[in-house]
């Protein structure tokens, strides 16, 4: 294992140990090892070819928000929230009142989209960090003492009780300013190194610094797909590596930890690198499925007649981005009366397009695009 000086433990005034981030980025880091570049080489062939299949997707943006649905779930899933995908997509369409923490999800769609819009005129700097920061948590659970959109102010500590028996305890709020600003030059270099081993430093340190109350591992998160783009590594949004620090969140945090604690570098990166390279293949998978779902579900609309094809299609559409519906849904989809737009559900229903979901519901019942929401959720 090679072993690079990230943090230095500095005992502090009232008796705890702080993890102080060392001059970043480190000389070292741009030694990488021969395993480490050509598993980043191959992540970042699978990731062309990701893109190259998603951009030739009719009507890619419709499909794009399911992508994001399936990171914000795992992102806060991570965090301990409890909220499904389909909880958070029939809050957020109120078909449902949010009886769970599906906020947190919904919180994070708008963190998500608010920074893919503001990439277009803007860097990513510690300005934009604050932003999504103020995004993410503006109303959230949390907000009260969150502190949305500002740089901590206080000693925070992660795991444990308190400074004392914490498992890690970042830099204190008084030296964190000059370690921010080495993370914001780096994040301005393009040519430091390539590019998915950069973003991967790039999360890393970011946790490393923890800079905000709360809400970091989100935002750092969220931080990853800011640079795939702005980076020119993808054209749209569908590379997301929630879903797998989620299904490795053991690994996914003691790898961090080695970062911090042990000068592990490659080892998180590496672990990194593994991500990209499953969540590619996976959303190469995803991108298959969808296509032929579409196609043949779009041949059964149009085979209706004309104001029949016109109605669904419509309404097609919409399930690609909402597929849980009632029929006050259609209603508003559609402008129909509540008998024409059970109509249409029925008409979906008997093409096995959508399924019945909660018979016995004395309010709205309940209406999925099953097969479609399962190759997003399985």
């Amino acid at each position: 294992m090679i072993n690079i000086n990230i943090c230095k433990k500095v005992s502090q005034p009232t008796g705890y140990i702080a993890s102080i981030p060392e001059t970043f980025p480190n000389k070292d880091l741009f030694n990488v090892p021969p395993n480490i570049l050509f598993k980043a080489v191959e992540a970042e062939r699978l990731i062309g070819k990701l893109d190259g299949i998603t951009l030739t997707l009719p009507d890619i943006n419709f499909f794009l928000r399911m992508f994001s649905y399936k990171d914000a779930t795992s992102s806060a899933q991570i965090e301990g929230t409890q909220a499904t995908m389909a909880e958070a997509l029939a809050v957020e369409a109120e078909i449902e009142n949010d009886k769970t923490d599906a906020s947190d999800i919904i919180f994070y769609i708008k963190a998500l989209e608010y920074g893919i819009e503001r990439l277009k005129e803007f860097p990513i700097s510690l300005r934009f960090i604050r932003e999504i920061h103020a995004k993410l948590m503006d109303g959230a659970r949390s907000t009260h003492f969150a502190d949305p959109g500002e740089f901590r102010k206080s000693q925070n500590w992660i795991g444990g009780t308190n400074l004392s028996n914490a498992t890690f305890v970042p830099v204190p709020h008084t030296e964190m300013n000059l370690c921010l600003g080495d993370l914001e030059k780096f994040l301005y270099d393009d040519a430091a190194t390539l590019p998915l081993i950069s973003i991967a430093y790039a999360h890393a340190q970011f946790e490393t610094i923890h800079p905000f109350l709360d809400g970091n591992g989100r935002v750092g998160r969220l931080l990853i797909t800011f640079l795939l783009m702005k980076k020119g590594v993808l054209e749209k949004p569908v590379l997301f590596l929630s879903s797998y620090f989620n299904k490795y969140k053991k690994i996914y945090y003691d790898k961090l930890s080695g970062y911090h604690d042990d000068g592990d570098v490659f080892g998180w990166v590496d672990f990194f690198l593994d991500g990209v390279i499953e969540t590619a293949n996976e959303a190469i998978k995803i991108s298959g499925e969808i296509r032929q779902i579409r196609d043949r579900d779009m041949a059964k609309i149009q085979s209706l007649s004309k104001r029949e094809s016109d109605s669904g299609v419509k309404v097609l559409n919409y399930l690609f981005e909402n597929p849980i519906i009632t029929t006050k849904s259609i209603m508003n989809i559609t402008g129909f009366t509540r008998a024409g737009a059970q109509g249409v559900i029925d008409r979906f229903v008997g093409l096995g397009i959508l399924v019945e979901e909660n018979k016995e519901s004395n309010y709205d019942v309940k209406y999925t695009y099953e097969e479609y929401f399962m190759a997003f959720v399985r």
